[in-house]
């Protein structure tokens, strides 16, 4: 498939999302199955909506989820500048031809006029559309009214007849009726170039061969197919991924949980797994559909032709599931290492506390936790006493017959242990529930809410031996105490 080029062109007006990722992996995917470039470019010409650092944060979040890019910002290449608003003098020449060879025409309509047709056609329940008003103007009017600096924007000429098709390697054939279109603009009053006008420009000029983008964007690719015929251009073949529904498969938003990569970021979410994640929506890796692949292997297997048609559902417990594999893929030393910034965030250790600090906490908690931030709250029993108990268990616990008289029997005998390990509390355990001729659970229960404020959590002998001695004794007693107060 001779030498493939891909291009991820966000406009920086916002930050990374669920869409943004899942786009981004399939076009990294297909480069790297290939052996082709992946490029990344800046679309920032609507000037009024950019954000200063997005670009920035960009390249942080695809270096995050372990995405590299052949040529970009910081990675120069043959075909850069890549940021369009750097690009600006490419565009003109290309309109001027258009103009000249009577393929676009001046507009000199107001956005005013504009915005009241609009409402006069909504008023009359038609779709709003620029009716042509300046395409009959002569010639001599247009360059009279260009002469005297009228400002004007200048519109491609749609034919009104007959169809623009192009093949979509994920849904096939496409067909779009030409006149659903108007005249649309592919230079703005201002001399920015409109989106479709400045693609077509940017992806012939950067040698594009793929142009994989989510399927909002097909009623653009009839648009820039019409600009690419009309001056003479190789198109690009395109394909476009399904869109992300929410799992009552409305629009995706933020009721429906974290969508912003920061967000899942700050929510503990490892990368490996958001990058896994966004690969099953619309894609299977085959081979038994194992579905926990890094992105090396799934490029191996990629291809476009294979992506689902219809829309994926975004379904975070999944993401949640994923995640926890990956956490427990972690060798201690890294687990310790991603997580600690999130015990120093929940108030647990010092901001200077090295890996080291939060070592037994990740070892205890790390075959049940779903998050880094998960692992650490449930890790808060270690670091700081309990300052309460769980509703459910204390009403089941604490309030049952003999809650505080088994409790003090638990102080008694952990009190007096000569040796803190695992092995020799759990002897401990046994020999209380032989000697009192009850279930080990009937100790074992009221001692982890008491210990941890918690009615779930690590194996409980392992738990205490990492509470210590002193502080498991201690937490015992208050625990009796608050039983007394209940009545």
């Amino acid at each position: 498939m001779g030498d493939v080029r891909v291009r991820f062109a966000p406009s920086p007006t916002g930050e990374p999302h669920v869409g943004w990722a899942h786009t981004a992996i399939f076009n990294w995917l297909f480069a790297r199955h290939e052996g082709g470039k992946f490029v990344l470019r800046i679309e920032d010409t609507d000037l009024g909506r950019n954000v200063p650092d997005a670009p920035q944060i960009f390249e942080r979040t695809l270096a995050w989820l372990g995405m590299d890019y052949d040529e970009g910002l910081e990675k120069d290449g043959p075909y850069g500048p890549y940021r369009q608003s750097e690009r600006l003098g490419l565009y003109g020449p290309f309109a001027e031809r258009l103009v000249a060879e009577g393929k676009a025409y001046p507009c000199f309509c107001t956005p005013e006029q504009l915005e009241e047709r609009r409402e006069t056609q909504r008023a009359q329940k038609l779709p709003p559309r620029y009716e042509g008003t300046c395409r009959s103007l002569s010639v001599d009017e247009r360059r009279r009214r260009m002469a005297s600096g009228e400002p004007y924007a200048l519109r491609m000429i749609v034919p009104q007849e007959g169809k623009t098709t192009f093949h979509d390697l994920i849904r096939g054939e496409v067909a779009i009726e030409n006149r659903v279109f108007d005249d649309f603009v592919i230079m703005k009053s201002g001399g920015m170039p409109a989106y479709n006008f400045a693609c077509v420009i940017d992806d012939s000029s950067m040698h594009i061969t793929h142009v994989i983008r989510g399927e909002e964007h097909i009623s653009n690719t009839p648009k820039q197919l019409l600009i690419y015929e009309a001056l003479g251009l190789a198109a690009p073949t395109f394909a476009h991924v399904p869109m992300i529904l929410a799992p009552d498969r409305s629009k995706l938003s933020k009721r429906h949980g974290a969508t912003s990569l920061r967000e899942f970021e700050r929510d503990g979410y490892l990368p490996e797994a958001i990058a896994n994640y966004m690969m099953l929506l619309n894609w299977s890796p085959g081979e038994g559909d194992a579905e926990v692949i890094d992105l090396r292997e799934a490029a191996q297997r990629f291809r476009l032709e294979d992506v689902q048609k219809s829309a994926a559902i975004y379904d975070v417990k999944k993401l949640a599931w994923l995640n926890a594999i990956y956490l427990r893929r972690l060798s201690p030393e890294q687990l310790a290492d991603r997580a600690l910034p999130f015990f120093v965030h929940n108030g647990l250790v010092p901001e200077d506390s090295k890996p080291e600090a939060v070592a037994e906490a990740c070892a205890l908690g790390q075959a049940r936790a779903q998050t880094l931030v998960e692992l650490a709250v449930n890790s808060r029993y270690l670091f700081l006493e309990p300052d309460e108990f769980d509703a459910v268990g204390v009403q089941k616990q604490f309030r049952k017959a003999g809650a505080a008289e088994r409790l003090d029997q638990v102080r008694a005998v952990l009190s007096s242990l000569s040796d803190w390990r695992a092995a020799s509390i759990e002897e401990a355990f046994g020999t209380l529930s032989e000697t009192h001729n009850l279930p080990r659970g009937q100790f074992i229960h009221p001692t982890r809410l008491a210990v941890t404020g918690r009615t779930v959590g690590p194996g409980l002998f392992e738990l205490l031996e990492a509470v210590g001695q002193a502080r498991t004794v201690q937490r015992l007693q208050k625990a009796e105490e608050y039983i007394a107060q209940l009545g």
